[in-house]
């Protein structure tokens, strides 16, 4: 191990031991802790005077949704329309490598930033918070199509199940993680954080989202589906393991599942988006 791994490590195991102790005599402020490092990503925000290039020739629009206000970048096209929903602690700009594949079609494309990331406001992310984004701009621009990325395709899953008829014909997944527990039981043990911090966290999604962690599934949202989609996910991915993708796919029954290699967590690759655009627009 290197050294600053070693660092990180001892940081990232110090940060949990506090936790740890802070939930014996301050529970509330242990939670917060907790979850606040859960869900604020750490990077992924951009100001409008430092614009990556690739979002620069864009149509911008902002929407303000409750007490948020999220942003999108259209690339204009005919009347098919795309909507792509990047994933955790990254934005609008991820999309650089797929959007040549997908102009191919001439298709009219819009990227839309999460809550807490690129414009879009909030320090906090959290996935009811992103589909409620998707559905407002889902409203906006009756997309046929829709792909997302990580934690984004999540979303896009859980939109989905939310709300089966909108405009909505076919849906892309890659990478996506499906079970809500899993990604707690990954954070609670990479910081090596007790069992009473599971409990208060869990509490903590009931009150917020009136669900519990073992039910807030993807492969359980992907049952109701009703459109076809493709599920991707690379057998070395070490952000989200590739079962997840399998438990997506397990329940999806017009959902293809596609496994990749050597890609990692990016799934960027020539192949795979001939693949994608073949089903899109060929079949």
């Amino acid at each position: 191990m290197s050294l600053k791994k070693s660092i990180r490590f001892l940081l990232i195991k110090s940060v949990g031991q506090y936790i740890n102790l802070l939930s014996f005599v301050h529970p509330k402020k242990a939670l917060h802790l907790s979850y606040t490092l859960f869900t604020n990503p750490r990077i992924g925000k951009i100001s409008e005077d430092k614009l990556p290039e690739i979002l620069r020739n864009t149509i911008k629009e902002t929407f303000h949704h409750n007490e948020d206000h999220f942003q999108t970048y259209t690339w204009k096209g005919n009347d098919t329309r795309i909507l792509l929903v990047h994933g955790w602690e990254s934005n609008s700009a991820r999309w650089e490598k797929t959007l040549p594949h997908l102009q191919k079609s001439g298709s009219t494309i819009i990227a839309i930033d999460a809550p807490a990331h690129g414009q879009s406001s909030g320090k906090e992310f959290n996935v009811p918070r992103y589909a409620e984004f998707i559905n407002k701009a889902v409203e906006k621009y009756s997309p046929s199509i829709i792909i997302g990325h990580s934690i984004g395709g999540a979303a896009c899953v859980y939109h989905q199940y939310l709300h089966p008829k909108t405009s909505i014909e076919k849906m892309v997944i890659l990478g996506a993680p499906s079970d809500l527990k899993t990604l707690i039981d990954n954070y609670i043990n990479m910081l090596s954080l007790n069992k009473k911090m599971f409990t208060l966290l869990e509490k903590r999604y009931l009150e917020n989202f009136n669900f519990k962690l073992k039910d807030f599934s993807g492969g359980a949202f992907a049952k109701h589906i009703q459109i076809e989609g493709i599920i991707a996910h690379d057998t070395t991915d070490t952000v989200v393991a590739y079962e997840e993708g399998q438990k997506i796919a397990s329940g999806w029954k017009k959902g293809k599942f596609i496994t990749t290699q050597n890609l990692g967590h990016s799934m960027h690759d020539d192949d795979l988006y001939q693949e994608i655009s073949r089903f899109l627009f060929e079949e």
